[in-house]
């Protein structure tokens, strides 16, 4: 059974900065890939930022220039390092890794809060 511990969400000014951990276990985290998606209130989830087991990353535009994404295998953990906050970044944020058939298994989530 895949389990998460994600943690670093919380509150923060416009222009700040916070940083999400993801520790992944009961999944082979190093040789897959991982990612966090966000869902705003009424609006559906999005994907924010993936990482591949290589390393390579993806995006969002919204976030691209003040999100970075990374991993550390060793630990199994996944972090979101978002720079330059906007209160439209006020989300719940998950964490995921996905498998080598594509399949998504989710953390719990964290709460992003921005103001203005």
């Amino acid at each position: 059974q895949v389990q998460f511990v994600e943690s670093g969400g919380g509150s923060a000014q416009a222009g700040g900065s916070l940083r999400l951990s993801c520790v992944v276990s009961g999944f082979t985290f190093s040789t897959n890939a991982a990612g966090w998606a966000r869902q705003a209130p009424g609006k559906e989830r999005e994907l924010v930022a993936r990482i591949s087991r290589g390393g390579t990353t993806f995006y969002a535009d919204s976030v691209k220039g003040r999100f970075t994404i990374s991993r550390d295998n060793a630990k199994s953990t996944a972090f979101l390092q978002m720079d330059s906050l906007k209160p439209e970044d006020t989300a719940v944020y998950y964490c995921y890794v996905e498998d080598s058939f594509k399949r998504r298994y989710w953390g719990q989530g964290t709460q992003v809060i921005v103001s203005s």
